[in-house]
């Protein structure tokens, strides 16, 4: 049997860890508020769905044996997150300024996507983290599928938690030039974490 008291709190530790995913849901709900934010957060569940899938069929290990596939998709996701954190720093003062820009539900979720599916440290931690409570006696699939339910839901409540977050502090925070320094450690951000995935070995 699954020991959730211990899995529960574990997994949540890393839903709520300040990846770039949950700092931009923090910067979207302090720039355009709550609905937004939270709906472009929500972006990344299809993403953690098709990996958490991945890694119930066996495909995770196939992956990280393909020393080639990993990196391709290593890079590219890396390529992407330093692309996505200029923008926010070379728009900084854009953003600040007009905090409806770029707005589009759809385009909040499809960059939410991308960042989340693009970032194979993802499968790394479902093909790392899940086994440490697979119940051998047990089917692993119906477990790994169980785990990767609480996990989609506690991913859920770490992008209401930082959405929440940013929407305080928008409210809290008027001046335009707090959130153009906030824009630009969003950016900071987004680019250590891509720079971070490139040169990463695992």
């Amino acid at each position: 049997m699954i020991a959730w008291s211990i899995f529960i709190p574990a997994c949540f530790a890393l839903n709520c860890a300040p990846g770039p995913n949950n700092m931009l849901a923090f910067s979207n709900a302090a720039r355009l508020g709550l609905v937004p934010a939270l709906l472009g957060g929500l972006g990344r569940m299809p993403a953690f769905m098709l990996l958490i899938g991945i890694t119930i069929v066996g495909l995770g290990a196939v992956l990280a044996a393909s020393a080639t596939a990993f990196l391709v998709i290593k890079m590219l996701g890396a390529a992407y997150l330093v692309y996505v954190g200029i923008q926010f720093w070379r728009k900084a003062r854009e953003l600040a300024a007009a905090r409806s820009l770029d707005s589009a539900i759809g385009t909040l979720m499809r960059r939410d996507f991308v960042i989340a599916i693009s970032n194979p440290k993802a499968i790394a931690v479902f093909t790392a983290f899940f086994p440490q409570f697979i119940d051998a006696s047990q089917p692993a699939w119906s477990q790994l599928a169980a785990m990767g339910g609480v996990f989609l839901a506690l991913e859920v409540a770490a992008v209401a938690l930082y959405v929440s977050g940013g929407v305080l502090l928008g409210k809290m925070l008027k001046s335009e030039r707090i959130f153009v320094h906030l824009n630009r450690l969003v950016g900071a951000v987004l680019i250590a974490s891509g720079g971070t995935m490139a040169l990463s070995r695992g």
